[in-house]
């Protein structure tokens, strides 16, 4: 009886969640070594946990506090009765390249600190092999292994900010989304700037897309990450313009608005090819929703919550968010 006790506590004490963020990080060894990539999670990523059906990755914004972005998605997880059954996992994609300044440990990978680089799969700074959206590849593969994540049903890859901004690049890019046999699904919140597939751009408030009137002065309106043109390195150049209008019509997005989020704060980009889709992120997330709906037949899902603005703890937390970052037909 003293030992079947033991066995209960233990296995207790196994299956409860990390939620003391000082805790809870843990290295992500890239193949090959010894450069590697510090996340925060709620379980291991290595050991057996047949409990969990689901997994949320939150990507950070440009400020690269993978930490608060781990708290708001552990509030979310509570709000949405998900703790016991969904690992939650804050990647933290640092930098310490032109005016980024983090704290590298030995051996840690510096991902570019400009618009164009992590942000969109750019390589690292520090070493020529690896992109940004590696990382998510080798988080994803890491959960889809059976013998770790027998139970996973669902696994929702979302981001805020400038980590929308990484989502909706990744979403149309990544090249495992096809080959992990667990479903994937992408959320994407309050970017500042799209990807967009051809040159057109919204016109009359989004509701009609045509070539861009102000090309002319504004010539890098269709360059990426704005758009497709003039993608010369990084995990994206592996892949035609084809591919990757296909990919993301094909995959399944929501794009997570604030009704709000229509000031220029926040990091807001007012650069002459940001603008060219959309005077706010709301107008922004709106047209492109539109857009890859009628333009490439994209099946993608639209919510804008109520009384947000451009803050990831109350979009993510919001009630209409829970059942699309915690989808409940996974048991």
């Amino acid at each position: 009886m003293k030992l079947l006790s033991l066995l209960l506590v233990s296995a207790a004490a196994w299956a409860a969640p990390c939620t003391t963020v000082a805790h809870c990080t843990e290295w992500l060894t890239f193949p090959g070594g010894p450069a590697r990539s510090m996340l925060y999670r709620t379980h291991s990523l290595d050991a057996r946990n047949p409990q969990i059906t689901r997994a949320l990755i939150v990507i950070h914004g440009a400020g690269r506090d993978a930490d608060n972005y781990f708290r708001t998605a552990l509030a979310a997880a509570f709000l949405g009765g998900a703790l016991d059954d969904t690992v939650v996992i804050a990647p933290r994609l640092a930098s310490n390249a032109g005016s980024c300044r983090d704290q590298l440990a030995p051996n840690e990978v510096s991902w570019g600190c400009t618009a164009d680089s992590w942000r969109s799969g750019g390589t690292a700074t520090n070493n020529e092999k690896l992109t940004s959206f590696d990382f998510t590849d080798e988080i994803l593969r890491k959960l889809a292994k059976k013998d770790v994540f027998p139970n996973l049903k669902a696994i929702v890859v979302s981001g805020h900010s400038a980590g929308g901004q990484y989502v909706d690049r990744y979403a149309m890019a990544n090249t495992v989304h096809d080959i992990l046999g667990v479903p994937v699904t992408y959320v994407v919140s309050n970017p500042s700037s799209y990807a967009y597939l051809d040159a057109t751009r919204p016109h009359t408030g989004g509701s009609d897309f045509r070539p861009f009137a102000d090309a002319r002065n504004c010539t890098t309106y269709n360059q990426w990450p704005y758009g497709l043109e003039h993608r010369v390195g990084g995990y994206t150049a592996r892949q035609t313009d084809d591919q990757l209008r296909k990919q993301l019509a094909a995959r399944p997005v929501t794009y997570l608005l604030g009704e709000i989020d229509i000031m220029p704060l926040g990091g807001f980009d007012a650069s002459c090819p940001a603008m060219a889709q959309g005077p706010t992120r709301l107008a922004r997330g709106q047209a492109f929703s539109r857009y890859v709906h009628h333009k490439f037949g994209a099946k993608h899902a639209l919510t804008v919550v109520p009384l947000c603005g451009h803050n990831a703890r109350c979009i993510f937390t919001a009630e209409p968010s829970l059942p699309i970052l915690f989808p409940k037909d996974v048991r």
